[in-house]
């Protein structure tokens, strides 16, 4: 946040979050609920309006007055020529809600956390909880197909998304329109965006950012332990971790090279067993860099043993990307020996 954002805020102590009235939608229920995260606007008041001179009298507008001015902490999205992202490596047009967490969210993720906006934990956050969470609801809010080439019609429906159930809290087309009720709606439906942020942000705090930790650790030691790929690419924990939503993020930032990426991580199973999975290509894809050899897919126990020369194995699954054994030290050898075929 800039000096004169923080001036400005802190200067109005209760404030006046200023969104428009009528219908609304999860960009400006998100975007308010952040706001009143802040310590200087956790009081304000909220108006729903669209009359220009009630409008002027906010101490932050987000979602109307056709204004995108940050020195004076307007944020809307609406007027023509608008196009602002989250950042250059992002195409995704900006809503209220992503306008917000751009200019203010370490801010509101250190208000959050209770900690000093000077935590180098606050910048991985923020951007995650913008590819995670918020982009969704700016694309949404802006017309953005998630597919946009694709001609076909989806195979279902899908209605459950938080746009979706923001919308659904507004009153129906045949009910009386009251702008009192749709205010109380208006903060439900706030309440119920900001507490499944929150909820995100906490998992990411407490679950996210310990595992990335750990997969820090295991990339730094993978020629080191124990019968390790000279290479390193075959990963080790010692328990489970959420190792997929940061390995490849940290290869890019560690400049692992092609030939010295994971292929293979290994971890116990919650029966004791230890897993050998095969790293997929990308974080949302099923094709693995090297799935398990195919002359295993499919087998189990004595016969998967016999096939792969390896005793003690449990199974490997028909798609080859993921297999199990009795051991660390059996799971350690398929690893090595699928590396060779």
């Amino acid at each position: 946040m800039s000096v004169a954002k923080r001036l400005k805020l802190e200067s109005d102590a209760n404030g006046i979050i200023v969104t428009h009235s009528g219908t609304f939608h999860a960009d400006d229920a998100l975007a308010v609920n952040l706001l009143q995260k802040l310590p200087s606007l956790s009081k304000a008041e909220i108006v729903r309006t669209r009359d220009p001179a009630k409008i002027a009298q906010g101490t932050i507008v987000v979602d109307v007055g056709a204004e995108y001015v940050p020195e004076t902490n307007r944020y809307d999205h609406h007027q023509r020529g608008f196009n602002e992202t989250f950042d250059a490596d992002h195409k995704t047009k900006l809503s209220s809600a992503g306008l917000v967490w751009k200019h203010f969210g370490q801010d509101i993720l250190a208000a959050h956390m209770n900690v000093d906006t000077s935590d180098e934990r606050l910048a991985l956050l923020h951007k995650k909880m913008y590819d995670d969470f918020v982009e969704a609801i700016d694309a949404i809010d802006n017309g953005i197909a998630l597919y946009p080439n694709c001609k076909e019609e989806p195979n279902y429906k899908s209605r459950t998304d938080l746009s979706s159930r923001v919308g659904y809290m507004n009153p129906r087309w045949n009910q009386p329109f009251d702008e009192d009720d749709l205010l109380a709606r208006f903060r439900r439906a706030s309440a119920m965006a900001g507490t499944e942020f929150f909820d995100r942000v906490d998992d990411a705090l407490y679950a996210w950012l310990p595992a990335r930790d750990l997969v820090v650790d295991a990339l730094k030691t993978r020629k080191s332990f124990e019968g390790a790929d000279p290479h390193g690419r075959i990963l080790l924990f010692d328990g489970a971790v959420g190792w997929k939503g940061h390995i490849f993020d940290l290869e890019k930032a560690m400049n692992i090279t092609d030939d010295e990426r994971p292929l293979y991580v290994l971890y116990p199973d919650e029966a004791g067993k230890w897993r050998v999975q095969a790293v997929p290509v990308s974080n949302e894809s099923f094709e693995s860099r090297k799935a398990l050899p195919e002359a295993w897919r499919g087998l189990r126990d004595e016969q998967l043993s016999n096939v792969s020369g390896i005793p003690e194995c449990v199974f490997v699954h028909q798609s080859g990307f993921i297999g199990a054994h009795a051991t660390k030290k059996g799971a350690l050898a398929l690893a090595t020996k699928a590396l060779q075929l």
